[in-house]
């Protein structure tokens, strides 16, 4: 589960992607490098985000400069398989 990019279905960052760096009983951390630095991650309850079937690599969240760079991709990629 931990690099899994999900979406937020709900709350103030509904629509956004993130990556997920923790995850606990019922509960996921979930960073996107600029709202929510790897330094205080968000917790979000898992009925809350929208899983996808993509991992990133350790490299691609080692650092918050790093993270938003790999979910941008991401990001153009699903929004360019919609069209």
């Amino acid at each position: 589960m931990i690099g899994r990019i999900v979406c937020s279905k709900s709350g103030r960052d509904k629509g956004y992607f993130m990556a997920v760096i923790k995850a606990d009983n019922n509960y996921l951390y979930v960073c996107d490098g600029k709202e929510r630095p790897l330094e205080r991650p968000k917790r979000k309850n898992i009925k809350h985000v929208a899983l996808t079937n993509t991992y990133l690599d350790e490299n691609s969240y080692s650092s918050n400069k790093s993270l938003r760079r790999a979910l941008a991709v991401y990001r153009d990629s699903a929004s360019k398989g919609r069209n």
